[in-house]
């Protein structure tokens, strides 16, 4: 399998990286079966967290994988927040793991503006994860965010984290551009190691996965995570791993404009419905609408599943708070539209705009009628 050096770590690391929290739906017979199996395969990347399952996660790991600890590249996680408790949980983390060590250590979801602040604080619980490593408990700390980057971005101003975990799919590139846009770089240029996650979209992918792998890992990221819960999920994802060719831009492009879960609802940010004669930066309000709801409610009426799956999706990343002050803050909202049409006339991705606009306000106004 294709492996990748995980930026300042030197660590060389399989593109299809092992995720532990499906871990909690199967047996330890099953995740010993799948775990041995992706090593024989080449995959040389397992991460799990405490959280996953109040450490059941991490115990399968550590019974499944200690006999050949020497052979993969492991990380867990620290969600706690203080200094002390974050200690004991890296200790219990350890035993669960039946290992004297992991490799990297992440700060487990860091979402709110309190939150990192508590972590980076003289008690914070990022003195563990420092006193962890110079312990030999870890050899690299890494943060791990979920939706809008920001708060990473935060992160990296005020510490030299070795690794971030981050959201990489096709799908939320659209509702989070700034991830590609900004994180992205600064991650390369101050060669800090990128492990992705959620390459399916926490699932709403499913129909398209090799399409989804395969643009994940045509960006120069290093690893991707992905959860596998079945043997023949984990040799689909193997021989999406040992067929993967880097996508053409052309071929990018061609995919978003076809790809059925992007349809003629979600905002590819292609700016190309500008100027708006009313003075609405209409890319703009649906950047923040996938903030609110990654774009996910569109008004179609679906079949249960599908229902089910967007209504648990929609908010997964909890940015909701981000997005209405974000909208709040424009000048020019939605309400100024006076459905001249332009702008639909304009879309290449033929996007009902002006419906959208609608629905773009009454999510982020909390729910303010335009119809």
């Amino acid at each position: 399998m294709q492996k990748r050096v995980l930026g300042c770590t030197g660590l060389e690391v399989s593109i299809l990286g092992m995720g532990g929290f499906h871990f909690l739906e199967i047996s330890a017979a099953d995740a010993r079966t799948i775990l041995n199996r992706y090593l024989d395969a080449g995959g040389n990347y397992v991460e799990t967290a405490p959280e996953y399952g109040a450490g059941e996660s991490e115990r399968k790991i550590g019974q499944a994988m200690a006999s050949r600890r020497d052979e993969y590249v492991l990380a867990t996680k620290v969600h706690l927040r203080d200094r002390d408790s974050a200690a004991q949980l890296i200790d219990q983390s350890l035993r669960h793991l039946r290992a004297d060590h992991v490799d990297i250590l992440f700060m487990h979801h860091v979402q709110k503006p309190t939150e990192l602040e508590r972590i980076l604080s003289d008690d914070g619980a990022l003195r563990a994860v420092e006193a962890a490593r110079d312990a030999g408990k870890t050899r690299f700390i890494g943060i791990s965010n979920h939706g809008h980057p920001e708060l990473v971005l935060e992160a990296l101003n005020h510490y030299p984290f070795d690794v971030v975990m981050s959201v990489f799919n096709y799908y939320d590139r659209f509702n989070f551009p700034v991830i590609e846009e900004e994180l992205l770089p600064r991650l390369l240029e101050r060669n800090i190691g990128i492990v992705g996650m959620k390459v399916i979209a926490d699932g709403l992918l499913w129909r398209s996965a090799e399409q989804a792998f395969h643009f994940a890992w045509s960006l120069p990221i290093h690893v991707m995570v992905a959860g596998i819960n079945t043997p023949a999920l984990l040799e689909q994802d193997l021989a999406y791993a040992e067929s993967f060719v880097p996508m053409p831009d052309e071929e990018m492009e061609s995919w978003f404009a076809e790809a059925p879960e992007l349809g003629v609802y979600i905002c590819r940010q292609c700016d190309k419905c500008l100027p708006c004669p009313a003075g609405i930066d209409i890319p703009r309000v649906f950047e923040t609408e996938g903030w609110y709801d990654r774009q996910m409610w569109d008004g179609v009426v679906r079949n249960p599943g599908d229902f089910w799956l967007r209504s648990s999706l929609r908010f997964w990343f909890d940015n909701q708070e981000r997005a209405r002050a974000a909208y709040g803050a424009l000048v020019v909202q939605a309400p100024a539209c006076a459905d001249c049409g332009e702008c639909e006339v304009r879309c290449p991705y033929r996007l009902p705009v002006t419906d959208k606009l609608r629905h773009a306000h009454y999510k982020l106004s909390g729910g303010e009628v335009l119809y």
